[in-house]
């Protein structure tokens, strides 16, 4: 008897994708978020036997299946999503043992969709200890934002501080002391994952002393 014959179950696969988050590794069959999205793929493959697989990773943008954006030949693969759209991610493979050919194919492939880019920075912020608005940072809901560099600057040019995460921010202190009420320099120089560029240049007031539990809002 053949090993082929001997064989009871056909080769096939169970591919995984697993995205990483802010919230730890989550494995999803269809993501949606901002960039950049880190996923890694496996293909799992079932029942090899005497076969030899041979995987193809397909990416590609929807209705361009023929023509993919990337492919990887590789078992397992990891890729860091940059760019706003959707990308769909397929997975095949063929299994041979002499001249028998098994073709894997999925059945629904993953998919990755990137949401276009979102970047605000408040005017003012007020470092009194308070919890509220104590640090000068992007305002809540940024997202898919690729390329970062921000940087506050006084009155007379010095540099007082820069980041380079648009999660980070200023705390209102220069070498440790904090820096007096007043305006000071904001330049930002970043980029969406759709290819929107955000150069900001701006003066930011730093206010001490104040409260924020009565009526003014902070824009």
């Amino acid at each position: 008897m053949s090993a082929i014959s001997a064989q009871t179950a056909f080769p096939s696969a169970e591919p995984t994708m697993t995205v990483t988050t802010e919230d730890g590794e989550q494995q999803e069959t269809s993501y949606s978020g901002s960039a950049p999205v880190q996923a890694s793929f496996r293909a799992n493959p079932t029942n090899v036997g005497e076969y030899t697989p041979y995987y193809e990773w397909r990416f590609y943008t929807p209705g361009n299946e023929q023509n993919p954006t990337i492919i990887r030949y590789d078992e397992d693969t990891e890729y860091t999503f940059t760019t706003s759209g959707t990308m769909i991610i397929e997975l095949l493979i063929s299994f041979i043992n002499g001249t028998d050919t098994i073709i894997y194919e999925m059945d629904e492939p993953f998919q990755v969709t990137v949401s276009e880019s979102k970047l605000e920075f408040p005017n003012i912020f007020t470092p009194n200890g308070d919890g509220i608005n104590d640090v000068f940072r992007a305002k809540e809901g940024y997202q898919s934002i690729v390329k970062f560099e921000a940087a506050i600057f006084n009155r007379w040019g010095r540099k007082l501080y820069e980041w380079n995460d648009p999660a980070g921010g200023w705390d209102g202190k220069f070498n440790g002391s904090d820096v007096p009420a007043g305006a000071y320099y904001f330049v930002l120089k970043a980029q969406g994952a759709d290819g929107v560029k955000y150069n900001m240049k701006k003066t930011i007031n730093l206010l001490r002393g104040y409260s924020e539990e009565g009526t003014t809002t902070i824009e």
